[in-house]
């Protein structure tokens, strides 16, 4: 649920501009996530958001810019704290994850770059990763399985 909840957190600062943690906290909610103000501040001290200003002078919430080996790092936990099963059909890699964190996992694949990848889609808990060849599936999931031990 935190993973998920994170996730929606980096989405609703990037489509809105969020000044208060109340008015994050409201975004949550109206996003069906029960949240308190302790949970909002942990968050944010967590995710490492700052106050950016804004072209009209406001201050709004922003995801810190972190060094490349950091990012991937939190990528790497985040993928390996959320997939839950690996399997493969031809050129597509099938990858389960808890509930509501797909999204986060996927991010987590495109940004480590892999050989061989055309694509990713994510859903809720699915996520299918495109593979060039079929010859090459197998070197990926075997990658993405040492990712998750």
């Amino acid at each position: 649920m935190k993973y998920s909840r994170h996730n929606k957190i980096l989405e609703l600062i990037q489509k809105h501009e969020v000044e208060t943690q109340e008015e994050l906290a409201q975004l949550l909610i109206n996003s069906g996530y029960h949240v308190t103000q302790a949970t909002i501040s942990r968050d944010i001290k967590e995710l490492k958001l700052i106050k950016i200003q804004t072209h009209e002078g406001k201050y709004k919430y922003s995801a810190e810019t972190q060094s490349y080996q950091s990012i991937t790092d939190r990528f790497i936990k985040v993928f390996k704290d959320t997939i839950l099963s690996v399997s493969h059909s031809n050129n597509i890699i099938v990858l389960k994850t808890l509930t509501g964190c797909a999204n986060a996992a996927c991010e987590a694949i495109d940004a480590l770059n892999l050989n061989n990848i055309l694509g990713t889609i994510a859903g809720d808990n699915t996520i299918f990763v495109v593979v060039d060849e079929k010859a090459n599936v197998q070197s990926l999931v075997k990658q993405f399985n040492e990712l998750i031990l």
